[in-house]
């Protein structure tokens, strides 16, 4: 059961920051740098390693660097060639996107992450896509979409990326309910957005990474219209989700690697040291000094 090709993804990225205020009071929070590269970078190039030829922005105001960022920068081009930095030019090229298959959408309200893919259903018409969530970043060898799209070839339907995650955090993350597993495989029957600990039906979280199928757009538009909030008072993604569990194949994904919540700041300093170490024109340099200031 291969199903059609995922070509197309969605990206969030309406939030204000708060968490890393100054810092994002003029810059989008999708631009912080992890070690020499933007956030959004990352789940840009995650994207283009599965296959993705698409890319859709659900944006807010202020988000303007992130369209320059992906676009061409011909002064700068010129400069770095006429200096003979040929590695800094290869960098930049790979920043780019082309011309009809960058899209920008407006989430206008923070209404939460089901509303903004819904602000996406225009561009995504009636066939698979991918959402990831640029907060997350996985440090794995194989980027972890890949993994995901590897995996959809076999099973098709609507999968999530998961881990396990300690039962007293289950009210931070969207939670399976497992009606079996084989490998890295769990066969979904509920999903549960941000339970108690003591209601979770397991500790295997939803990461910030979908295959879902189009069918959970007009279930997203029906709750949009019907104003059907959900946890913190939000049009969830979660919720939207349920519907199509006993319909469609629905799967969550054991992947291989190590997350990092970048929207926190103790997560986003550990993902620096992680992804610096994983370099190896970085890792002994960084290693001295961390012996240094430990």
């Amino acid at each position: 059961m291969s199903g059609q090709k995922v070509r197309k993804a969605v990206f969030p990225v309406a939030g204000l920051g708060t968490r890393f205020l100054p810092a994002t009071k003029a810059m989008p929070k999708e631009m912080l740098t992890l070690v020499d590269k933007p956030l959004i970078q990352y789940a840009v190039e995650e994207a283009r390693a599965a296959g993705i030829e698409e890319f859709i922005f659900v944006t807010s105001k202020g988000k303007d660097p992130l369209e320059d960022h992906f676009d061409m920068h011909s002064d700068l081009y010129r400069t770095l060639e006429a200096r003979g930095k040929t590695a800094e030019l290869e960098a930049l090229k790979k920043t780019e996107i082309p011309s009809g298959k960058l899209f920008f959408t407006r989430q206008r309200e923070p209404l939460g992450l089901g509303h903004a893919v819904w602000c996406a259903r225009s561009a995504l018409g009636n066939e698979p896509f991918a959402v990831l969530l640029p907060d997350v970043v996985v440090l794995s060898k194989t980027p972890c979409l890949e993994q995901m799209v590897d995996a959809y070839k076999t099973v098709g339907g609507n999968m999530l990326a998961v881990e396990d995650v300690p039962r007293e955090d289950t009210n931070k993350y969207g939670i399976l309910d497992v009606a079996s597993e084989n490998g890295k495989l769990a066969v979904v029957k509920g999903l549960v957005e941000k339970p108690k600990p003591e209601a979770a039906p397991s500790t295997l979280s939803i990461i910030g990474r979908y295959i879902l199928q189009p069918e959970i757009l007009q279930l997203l538009d029906n709750n949009v219209q019907k104003n059907a909030r959900g946890a913190g008072g939000e049009i969830q993604l979660t919720d939207a989700l349920v519907g199509l569990l006993g319909k469609q194949p629905f799967h969550g994904f054991r992947f291989e690697g190590k997350t990092y919540d970048c929207g926190d700041k103790v997560g986003f300093i550990e993902a620096n040291v992680a992804f610096a170490l994983s370099r190896p024109d970085l890792q002994a340099d960084v290693l001295k000094k961390l012996k240094k200031l430990v």
